[in-house]
């Protein structure tokens, strides 16, 4: 038995959680959590809020209340959505404990008597208006490196990269819109300088199962040569520091967050009876350390944790950070500072938690940004889990259940079918699992739907309704095939919907918890004559007209007070019957001067020229593009993106495996000419 400590990034409590935390940090690891409980492994999963961020204060100024109320607040609705999400935590606590302060100051002082954290005076922004200095996160400006306009005192959301409140451009105070100016202030500072040595020793030897988001991300910083940073900031609400003097400064929350996943495990090790249970997890260089988090977390798990930890001494340092590109909402990043998000409390007062885990499943933005949309949601519940899971299942069971007592017996008359069926489930739950190992959890779920698939056509070509009234044994031994495919799916699906791999486990007559059996029970087969319950659909289907009816009522009651957002509209045969679409060729394409996915095209459309923006930087280069004849719609309205018109939209195609490709003409043809 291996030990496994998996470490999830702490959402802020500053709002309710969306869906995007939920495909990007939350889902994942519990995946891999309970795949490894099954594995017979030891987990530790732990998280919680972080109660401390300045994003915390900046809503507790916005509503006149105390950061503690704000944070108290959304503390405890995410805990609810997440318990109701099934996210099978160990512990999810939060950064406002008496544990988490002992812990930090701890490491905070363990570093200072190893001279790895020093104080030194330096330039703050200082809002002369409000008469304070303001945190990173109350400071707005455009970005020195893409020159993003509405980037952070701490990190541009547009192109990545971190920064300090001095580097932004047009800079501005969050809370009174006026021009901060810089002001000498005392503060510690991590000596990240003294670190890089161990670092790039420390990439080298993990790079090679490290996804290349994090090599990339940790490699630039490691390249561009590390800078102290400051861990203490003037403020009054987090973590004290444990010096004299600095009663008005707080620990800063970068700092003070990666901790908690040690004093997470500390208080989860003294609420299960035994204090020094973490230390299990943190000194035995045999448990490997994973932590999941989204792209914009990256440097912190495998820059500055591992630092801190290297400083500490005797501690394990992260072997594998899977951190996962954004989720998007018709193209825009889930956001709850832009509102542009769909709210997991939300929906799980209107839908199936496990038809969300799947979704999130196949749809994972594992090495690229995905997009959530109702419409392909709608249509996956439709086609996979009901078409392809949920009837399969039923059909089988109900067939059974009407024909025979219990499990049917094989009786020595399995056909060559049969056994390459069996043999066909077994070999997918097994390369379900090696996938779930090294974190592809995409290729994982489609494993477990190819195996569905295949039962499907089996099920269907053994025509059990034709065979009973010729030979009711063969009839039988091929029902017995199937249930033990159904027993297999049943594992299979435990990881990725675990109430729905419930409820097959009760239909198929197992005892016990699905999540407690062992991930090789699909290696068993369900013996002979064992009663079945009667079967129950897991899956209902979904009428995306009336899906989208539902989000819109629900989206007007949730913005009542908010100003009126455009949106998007269902597009009916008479409307998309205007749409003036036309071919023109290709003549140019140049970066967007301010965002790194876009691309600036001038197509020739025989009259005229028009200039379109798309986002292709990550599928083409410039001159794949230069020359080719493509479709635009000619008839929209021009529209800014990111301060660049656009005069129309392209057409191309993506596959679920995320091959994007231009729709382009195979024949010469006249620019302009009209697509019919």
């Amino acid at each position: 038995m291996s030990k496994v400590f998996i470490g999830v990034a702490w959402p802020y409590a500053n709002g309710p959680l969306h869906l995007g935390h939920l495909a990007g940090s939350l889902l994942p690891p519990d995946i891999f959590a309970r795949y490894h409980r099954m594995k017979g492994n030891e987990v530790l999963m732990v998280s919680g809020s972080d109660m401390h961020g300045t994003p915390i204060t900046v809503t507790a100024e916005k509503e006149g209340i105390t950061p503690e109320e704000v944070a108290t607040r959304f503390h405890e609705m995410n805990s609810e959505a997440i318990h109701q999400t099934n996210i099978s935590f160990d512990l999810f606590t939060s950064t406002h404990t008496p544990n988490h302060e002992e812990t930090v100051q701890w490491v905070f002082k363990t570093l200072v008597e190893k001279d790895y954290i020093y104080k030194k005076t330096s330039n703050e922004a200082f809002c002369a208006s409000c008469q304070r200095f303001l945190p990173d996160r109350y400071v707005e400006g455009t970005c020195p490196h893409c020159d993003y306009e509405e980037a952070r005192g701490d990190q541009c959301d547009n192109c990545g990269k971190t920064l300090e409140p001095e580097e932004l451009k047009d800079s501005k105070c969050k809370l009174c819109s006026s021009s901060p100016e810089m002001k000498p202030t005392e503060h510690f500072y991590l000596k990240l300088s003294a670190f890089e040595p161990m670092l790039e020793d420390y990439v080298i030897v993990n790079e090679d199962h490290w996804r290349a988001n994090v090599k990339n991300f940790t490699k630039n910083w490691l390249d561009s040569g590390l800078k102290d940073r400051a861990i203490t900031r003037d403020l009054t609400w987090g973590v004290p520091i444990p010096e004299e003097g600095f009663e008005k400064k707080r620990i800063y929350v970068w700092f003070e967050a990666v901790c908690g996943y040690f004093s997470a495990s500390k208080q989860w090790a003294k609420e299960s009876g035994n204090p020094d249970k973490w230390k299990e997890f943190w000194h035995d260089p045999e448990c490997k350390h994973f932590y999941y988090l989204g792209k914009d977390n990256i440097p912190f798990h495998t820059i500055i944790w591992p630092s801190i930890l290297h400083g500490v001494g005797d501690m394990n340092l992260p072997y594998d950070v899977p951190a996962n590109e954004y989720l998007m909402l018709n193209s825009e990043q889930f956001s709850k500072s832009r509102n542009n998000a769909i709210w997991l409390h939300k929906y799980l007062e209107r839908y199936d938690v496990d038809v969300l885990r799947y979704y999130l499943s196949v749809n994972m933005p594992e090495n690229r940004d995905s997009d959530f949309t109702w419409a392909d949601f709608v249509r996956r519940n439709n086609t996979e889990l009901m078409s392809a899971l949920s009837n399969l299942i039923h059909r089988v069971l109900t067939f059974t259940k009407k024909h025979f007592d219990g499990v049917p017996q094989k009786a020595g008359r399995l056909t060559e079918e049969d056994k390459k069926m069996l043999e066909f489930a077994k070999e997918a739950i097994r390369k379900e699992g090696e996938a779930i190992e090294i974190n592809k959890f995409k290729d994982g779920i489609g494993e477990l739907m190819a195996l569905a698939h295949e039962a499907n056509r089996y099920f269907t070509a053994s025509e059990p309704w034709k065979v009973i009234k010729e030979d009711k044994e063969l009839c039988g031994a091929g029902l017995n095939t199937s249930i033990q495919v159904l027993k297999c799916m049943a594992v299979g699906m435990a990881p990725y919907m675990p109430g729905s791999a419930q409820k097959l486990w009760d239909m198929l007559g197992q005892e016990g918890e699905i999540a407690k059996a062992s991930w090789d029970a699909y290696l068993e087969e369900i013996p002979e004559g064992v009663s079945l319950p009667e079967p129950k659909p897991l899956f209902t289907k979904m009428d995306l007209d009336e899906v989208l009816k539902i989000e819109q009522a629900a989206s007007e009651e949730e913005s009542e007070e908010e100003p009126e957002k455009e949106k998007m509209p269902i597009v009916t045969f008479d409307e998309f019957m205007k749409l003036d679409l036309r071919v023109g060729k290709v003549l140019s394409v140049d970066p967007h001067p301010k965002a790194d996915k876009l691309y600036v095209l001038k197509v020739d459309l025989g009259n005229e020229q028009r200039q379109i923006i798309a986002g292709l930087r990550p599928y083409y280069e410039p001159e794949e593009m230069i020359g080719k004849t493509i479709t635009i719609v000619a008839n929209l309205a021009p529209a800014k993106l990111r301060g660049v018109e656009s005069q129309g939209m392209l057409l191309a195609a993506e596959d679920d495996k995320g091959v994007v490709s231009l729709l382009v003409s195979d024949r010469e043809i006249t620019n302009g000419s009209k697509v019919h």
